[in-house]
């Protein structure tokens, strides 16, 4: 089969590698029909996630059909429309039994991370039983695609454990696919203000027309979230960027009492300003998601609440995979947002 290897830093390439067995039988093999390229992808390109061995398959969101399963799986048939989870989850571990699928022992972000992932014309999905989900014959496969991670990820992450409910007001800093996702699914618990925060004016544009309130520039996000909240600060802010800047201005734009959800991957350190915050009576959260919400953002998508598909920007084939990643990474002059590859 054709796949997207990750070579070493800096280096990706579109080659031949063995088709994926069966390992255990709680594998399935699912061919893959739409994946998408996410910012996690290019931190490890770039050497940020050095933990990922040299030679990996890349991709964490694939969505399929399931070719082969292993004797112990029952919830899955050949043939069976799927999309896999950007998490692992065996199930029987400490934080399994616990529902924190994310910090699972034996899996949590596996897949193109530490064992072969979805940018590839077929797959090995451990752990069938939790990690992946069948998908409803009225729903399209662009439809569902990015509830394997950013949807996911900004609700369970942001908005759930940010606590977002009706009447707040709720800042997300940082305007890439995971911040507008998180735009996309706090609409649904009815915020009094959503204020987007991000340097990029073609982003803040973005935010507004999937439901923001407001989109500023980081240099006057001070002045607007006082004047929204009579100088209290917001009541839950989510940092959706990965760099120390946002994370900081995040922290610094919370109400007391308040909460800060970062959903932003980091490579490197942020400050966290106790001087500022040590009286404050915040909560910060941190996490990757557990995709057991999943069910309910895809009900949602049915009904017509949710629609994702606006995020994308490009559809390309799978075979341009290494094309796609260009055009992701260079997004200042491409104006990209979710580049789907598409078998």
């Amino acid at each position: 089969m054709k796949a997207l290897v990750y070579d070493q830093p800096g280096s990706i390439t579109w080659t031949d590698r063995p088709d994926p067995k069966i390992q255990e039988d709680t594998d399935i093999i699912m061919r893959v029909t739409t994946t998408t390229i996410c910012g996690s992808d290019t931190h490890i390109v770039k050497g940020g996630v050095p933990d990922t061995p040299h030679g990996t398959i890349l991709g964490h969101e694939g969505v399929g059909v399931v070719e082969e399963v292993g004797s112990a799986v029952k919830n899955v048939v050949p043939g069976d429309r799927i999309l896999a989870t950007c998490v692992t989850a065996c199930g029987y571990c400490r934080f399994c039994t616990a529902q924190q699928y994310g910090q699972c022992l034996n899996g949590g972000w596996a897949l193109g991370h530490l064992i072969d992932g979805v940018q590839a014309e077929y797959a090995r999905i451990p752990f069938a039983q939790n990690s992946l989900y069948k998908i409803p014959d009225q729903l399209t496969d662009e439809q569902v695609v990015f509830l394997t991670d950013i949807l996911a990820t900004g609700y369970e992450i942001g908005v759930l454990m940010g606590q977002v409910a009706p009447g707040d007001t709720v800042v997300i800093v940082g305007a890439g696919p995971v911040g507008l996702s998180t735009v996309l699914t706090a609409k649904l618990f009815s915020p009094a203000n959503l204020v987007v925060v991000d340097l990029v004016e073609s982003r803040r544009k973005k935010a507004l027309e999937l439901g923001a309130t407001h989109a500023v520039g980081p240099e006057d996000a001070h002045a607007l979230v006082a004047q929204l909240t009579d100088g209290l600060g917001a009541d839950v802010t989510i940092e959706a960027a990965g760099f120390p800047a946002p994370f900081e201005l995040a922290a610094d734009l919370v109400r007391s009492g308040g909460r800060v959800a970062n959903i932003g991957v980091h490579e490197e350190p942020a400050t966290l300003h106790l001087e500022k915050l040590w009286a404050k009576q915040i909560t910060i959260t941190t996490g990757i998601p557990s995709a057991l919400k999943v069910p309910q953002l895809m009900k949602a998508i049915s009904s017509g609440t949710l629609d994702a598909t606006t995020l994308i920007s490009h559809r390309i084939p799978l075979s341009d995979t290494v094309e796609g990643y260009d055009i992701f990474k260079n997004a200042a002059t491409t104006n990209a947002l979710k580049v789907v590859l598409v078998a």
